[in-house]
């Protein structure tokens, strides 16, 4: 239905676009395929989270929280950052449960960024942290990383801070890459936001899925960082509940005052029955961790082998659970037709690589793979792409 009236929309989202990763997955649903684009992450939720929602459903506690998270959750997340980040915080003023870390991302950003303000971000990135700079009228500073092991030149990250630098993103184990930074890396940037005064924000939300022995180190529980970082983490990526959209802010008392009342304006609180749910992640054994990185191990393995069948030559991950994958010997016109073509011929979804890169030029030999699937459906995505035999 169209009555010829045009909309006049605001300048800050004319140049918005669906995402690549939204867009390969309707895609996908066309033609029955085999998702391996977006990071649904459609494993089974531990049992005694989705009971314990249950009851809170059956109990009745589905009014409004408070808008920064109901107290038990708060208290139990306020453990945890002691105890696995190393960041010690009052769960009284410091801690904001979020509708998912992206929720967390935007109230950061909304809070902290305003138009002509600078923010540095690292390529290849996450799409939506981009996205929401551009939201808030960021002028983004890029910083470019290196495959395999996405390094990158300190002189470049130095040259990308400024007078008007207000926050520099810094999501570690990465999406899309999987770079997990190192203490290195981190010390630069502490002392690069201590230099010019600016406010690191750290997207972690795939703290616990690492690979080859490596260690989360989450940049706030620096020397100098504790009150200049605001940390971001949740449940969806974990615990398998990326519908459920829960997640939490971690920042100093100034900071968190500011966020809770734009959480309150956004999205008034997170989904109370469900908060009471995830509160039960906190007492699952140390084994599910374990057994979680075990998990991830394994189907990194399937798609790794799979994909260096099928002739495609895979950039393999520190952590998370994506893996970039060089497409060159699909001899495709681009890293779009690439997807296109692995849509078409296998069944299985990806997304392009450019949509993660600064300049474009640098993704377009590379196409995303989610490997958080149940295994019966990787294995038979890993079939797919294996019979290809470019």
């Amino acid at each position: 239905m169209t009555t010829g009236f045009t909309p006049r929309f605001t300048r800050r989202i004319r140049d918005l676009v669906q995402s690549d990763i939204r867009r390969m997955t309707r895609e996908c649903e066309k033609v029955g395929g085999i998702n391996l684009g977006q990071g649904i992450c459609d494993q089974p939720i531990p049992d005694r989270i989705k009971d314990a929602a249950v009851s809170a459903i059956r109990a009745d506690l589905s009014t409004y929280s408070k808008f920064e998270g109901i107290d038990e959750l708060r208290r139990l997340i306020g453990v945890k950052m002691k105890d696995y980040n190393g960041i010690r915080c009052d769960p009284d003023t410091d801690v904001i449960v979020t509708v998912g870390s992206t929720g967390g991302f935007a109230i950061a950003c909304l809070a902290l960024v305003e138009e002509g303000d600078e923010a540095v971000i690292f390529s290849p990135f996450y799409s939506y942290h981009l996205n929401i700079l551009k939201l808030c009228g960021a002028d983004v500073k890029f910083v470019r990383m290196h495959p395999p092991g996405w390094s990158f030149d300190p002189h470049e990250l130095e040259r990308a801070f400024g007078p008007r630098t207000r926050i520099v993103v810094v999501n570690t184990p990465s999406n899309p890459s999987g770079k997990v930074y190192s203490r290195e890396e981190l010390d630069l940037v502490a002392g690069l936001c201590q230099r010019w005064g600016a406010i690191a924000v750290t997207d972690e939300i795939y703290e616990y899925i690492l690979f080859d022995g490596r260690r989360h180190l989450s940049l706030g529980s620096l020397p100098g960082m504790e009150d200049r970082t605001v940390t971001l983490s949740g449940f969806s990526k974990t615990y398998s509940m990326t519908g459920w959209r829960l997640g939490y802010a971690v920042a100093c008392k100034a900071l968190s005052a500011r966020f809770g009342v734009i959480n309150d304006l956004l999205y008034i609180c997170a989904p109370t029955p469900l908060q009471h749910g995830v509160a039960e992640a906190f007492r699952l054994p140390p084994s599910y961790y374990d057994d979680l990185k075990v998990s991830y191990a394994a189907k990194l393995e399937t798609l790794t082998g799979a994909c260096l069948a099928a002739g495609l030559d895979p950039i393999r991950p520190q952590g998370a659970y994506y893996l970039l994958a060089d497409v060159s010997r699909l001899e495709c016109e681009s890293d779009r037709a690439a997807s296109a073509f692995l849509l078409e011929r296998a069944g299985v979804t990806s997304v392009p690589g450019s949509s993660f890169h600064a300049d474009p030029a640098d993704g377009r030999r590379q196409v995303r793979f989610c490997f958080a699937k149940k295994d019966r459906d990787l294995q038979e995505a890993a079939a797919r792409l294996a019979a290809l035999s470019v």
